[in-house]
């Protein structure tokens, strides 16, 4: 389950809750009974290793490009 943050616009507390994706965002402080706004955080998602990257998306490109210089060198000459 992500979790979300919270704060209150009426006395500036600010939280963090555990909540399904599918839950509906808290709209009342439990400290003053104000308005809550739901913060944009920070993700801690990392890759890390060889990484997608290189696997999906470099290598292609540089086979794409070998095969293009290999098509126009052996064009007309025989």
């Amino acid at each position: 389950m992500p979790i979300y943050e919270y704060e209150c616009k009426n006395c500036g507390k600010h939280f963090e809750v555990w909540q399904k994706i599918t839950d509906e965002a808290l709209k009342t402080c439990k400290e003053c009974g104000g308005e809550l706004v739901k913060l944009i955080s920070e993700s801690s998602f990392i890759l890390k290793g060889t990484g997608w990257y290189v696997t999906d998306y470099a290598r292609k490109e540089k086979e794409q490009k070998g095969k293009k210089d290999k098509e126009n060198s052996s064009g007309g000459e025989k």
